[in-house]
């Protein structure tokens, strides 16, 4: 993801209060949607690149319990650039999520589900299919530099070895 926000440095922006200057950021930070008992909050990852994939778990994890724990400071819920919500726990197929303000765009994921699709000898396989939604401000992002990033996500993810 982190490598995504750099390479399509306009998902990595905000929008001023006036909700006409951009704001460029120099860094990566991303939040991450954690529904608790009081509604959704969104503590941030900060700098994603720079931990392994096992790092960034606990670090979800962490910031998941403290939210729901009532637990995060100012701190724990500023600085995000970008924002990711999954839905996948709880069995959505897809959804449009509403962008974490002053963000400008925010990524869907929801439940990943085996499929079977033709193969070239003709007999059925089965693949693994993870939906995802973007939503994004036309004020900064056009929809084909949306769909270029949304190609990349999807092909970082279809490539990651855990």
């Amino acid at each position: 993801m982190a490598t995504a926000l750099r390479e399509y440095p306009r998902f990595n922006t905000s929008l001023a209060e006036d909700g006409g200057t951009v704001l460029w950021k120099s860094y990566v930070n991303v939040g991450v949607a954690v529904d608790t008992a009081e509604g959704l909050v969104v503590p941030v990852i900060r700098d994603p690149s720079s931990q392994g994939i096992d790092s960034l778990a606990d670090e979800i994890s962490r910031l998941a319990e403290k939210a729901r724990g009532k637990g995060l400071s100012m701190q724990d819920m500023s600085g995000g650039c970008f924002t990711i919500s999954s839905i996948g726990h709880v069995g959505g197929t897809g959804f449009t999520p509403i962008i974490n303000l002053p963000e400008v765009a925010i990524l869907g994921i929801s439940r990943a589900r085996d499929r079977l699709v033709p193969s070239v000898a003709g007999s059925p396989l089965t693949r693994r299919f993870l939906p995802l939604s973007l939503s994004y401000d036309h004020r900064v992002i056009n929809g084909v530099e949306a769909a270029a990033f949304l190609t990349r996500v999807a092909g970082d993810l279809a490539t990651f070895e855990f």
